[in-house]
């Protein structure tokens, strides 16, 4: 029964991943990641676009012929900043292609290579056994490759398992898209009709 469940739950989860989208998740995961790791690397970027910002707009609005030191200075402090920035946001997107193959490496390891390792690990393992003469010559093929006649292989319960995930998938977003279909339309009646008619 152990093994039933750990097959059901790890296809569940591959599903889930796949409806959800792996860069969705992604994301979601790095923006925690960073918030908890990078927290003063992402505040000081922050700070230094708002600085950026602040020095722009004096230096717009200083004059470079009349107030030539103080533009040049604020010129200077402008292309320091931008210097700074550029570090900095290079630093952070080699953080997140890092975190990003990390991340895809643990995804597939506990998805698709839980059920790899699985599948091989108890190759000769029946999943559980059918009843005598149900499926008559099918019951062949439901054990294949290694697991006993009459039984149930790991692969072929991992493909039962993913098709009726898919299936209930499937009727979910068409109940929602029926329902989103068939909720009541407000139509604006006009007069033109009427006053054609007199």
């Amino acid at each position: 029964m152990d093994l039933i469940l750990t097959i059901f739950f790890l296809v569940l989860l591959t599903q889930l991943i796949s409806w959800v989208g792996k860069s969705v998740l992604q994301d979601l995961v790095y923006a925690l990641y960073q918030r908890v790791f990078e927290g003063t690397k992402v505040t000081e970027q922050r700070q230094l676009k708002t600085s950026i910002l602040t020095t722009k707009k004096e230096l717009s609005e200083t004059s470079a012929q009349d107030q030539f030191a103080k533009w040049a200075k604020l010129r200077r402090k402008v292309d320091k900043e931008l210097a700074d920035l550029e570090r900095l946001n290079s630093e952070l997107a080699s953080s997140k292609s890092a975190f990003s193959l990390k991340f895809g490496t643990a995804v597939w390891i506990f998805t698709g290579g839980a059920q790899l390792a699985i599948g091989w690990w108890y190759r000769k393992t029946p999943v559980f056994y059918l009843p005598r003469g149900w499926f008559g010559p099918a019951s062949y093929w439901l054990s294949w490759p290694f697991a006993p006649a009459g039984s149930v292989s790991c692969g072929a319960w991992q493909m039962a398992c993913r098709r009726v995930i898919g299936m209930m998938e499937r009727v979910v977003r068409d109940h929602f898209e029926y329902v989103e279909e068939t909720e009541p339309q407000i139509v604006e009646v006009s007069d033109d009709i009427d006053d054609k008619s007199e």
